[in-house]
């Protein structure tokens, strides 16, 4: 497949993907601030990572009603085959 652009188009997808690439890397590095974060106060606060990243997930997405729910259906489930414990 070959694209056929002009000197203005191929300046503007070379600013995109230069642009595009520093943001992605500035994610990057935010999510491996984040991460490093949440691993110290849970050590600190002698609490499993995981759990407060999904804390986190939950508050940024306000979705713990869908979250709570989702887990009563999963707790039915192990109830009806006898695997709740």
């Amino acid at each position: 497949m070959s694209i056929t652009i002009g000197p203005e188009e191929r300046q503007k997808l070379m600013t995109l993907i230069g642009e595009g690439s520093k943001v992605l890397q500035e994610v990057e590095d935010l999510r491996t601030g984040l991460n490093d974060t949440v691993k110290a106060i849970a050590q600190e606060l002698d609490i499993k990572p995981t759990l407060l990243s999904k804390a986190i997930r939950i508050a940024h997405k306000q979705s713990f009603q869908e979250e709570l729910h989702d887990f009563e259906e999963l707790e039915a489930i192990l109830d009806a085959v006898g695997r709740k414990s």
